[in-house]
């Protein structure tokens, strides 16, 4: 079964909508922007698009490249009392303290789950890969309690949330990194979550007949949008999300589902 996200993200953007609609207040999402970027570009273009069919107006701050870390906290915080959630897009410029960056997001407005300050369990609401990583298993009719679920990656957005959600709903989750882990874990995995960033690297022998692949590894090559799994895993995979139209879309409307949150808490 190879899943549409782009389906999928219409649908919960419908439920999403009558919601919104009644709320009827005004609702604001900010975004800062740090130097120039064509994937970020990409990124912040989705998400303002879907504001759009919302009715949720986006607040966006450019900052030069050359910002400081400092400055970028500044905005963090004038940008927090004007609006109702911030998203900081990432990555930053490496001369930034990215930990520092994403500490100054309050609580209460952090729609990415993203403050490291703030234990997983303290969080209003989990991060929007994580959870549109569960809605996916859910669509392909994947449990996951008792699972073995192997996620490849441990970033910030993809890896590290994922895994505390898996785990906190009844996984036995192992990690696959660098530093972590071998390939050879994939070969026993339930489910595999990629996060990776690496194009194609898992490929049908290195999984089993019957895994649920959600593939948000996604990353370009040569100008093509590709994710980590091989897309020939599909034929071993019982469930597979193809990259672009698998995860992304789920992950964006997944960041709306916390807005709305954030403002009923």
């Amino acid at each position: 079964m190879i899943l549409d996200g782009r389906a999928i993200a219409d649908e919960l953007f419908r439920e999403l909508l009558t919601r919104r609609d009644a709320i009827g207040q005004k609702i604001t999402l900010g975004i800062i922007v740090v130097g120039v970027n064509p994937v970020i570009e990409s990124f912040v273009r989705i998400k303002s698009r879907e504001a759009e069919k919302l009715r949720v107006e986006v607040v966006r701050v450019d900052l030069e490249k050359t910002a400081t870390t400092e400055a970028v906290i500044k905005a963090v915080g004038e940008l927090s009392s004007r609006t109702d959630a911030v998203i900081v897009q990432l990555p930053l410029p490496k001369h930034i303290d990215t930990d520092a960056v994403l500490a100054a997001i309050p609580k209460e407005k952090d729609v990415d789950a993203i403050n490291p300050t703030i234990p997983d369990d303290e969080h209003p609401v989990f991060a929007p890969v994580a959870l549109a990583v569960v809605e996916m298993l859910g669509r392909g009719g994947i449990g996951i309690e008792g699972k073995k679920a192997v996620v490849v990656g441990a970033g910030r957005l993809v890896g590290k949330p994922s895994a505390a959600l898996l785990r906190r709903l009844g996984a036995e989750v192992s990690m696959f990194t660098l530093e972590e882990g071998s390939i050879e874990d994939l070969k026993t995995a339930d489910i595999i979550v990629c996060g990776a960033g690496n194009p194609g690297f898992i490929k049908p022998e290195h999984i089993q007949t019957g895994v649920a692949i959600i593939d948000a590894g996604a990353s370009e090559q040569a100008g093509v949008i590709k994710g980590d799994a091989d897309p020939a895993c599909a034929e071993k995979a019982l469930v597979f999300t193809p990259v672009p139209g698998g995860v992304g879309p789920v992950a964006v409307a997944m960041i709306f589902k916390n807005l709305l949150d954030l403002g009923e808490n």
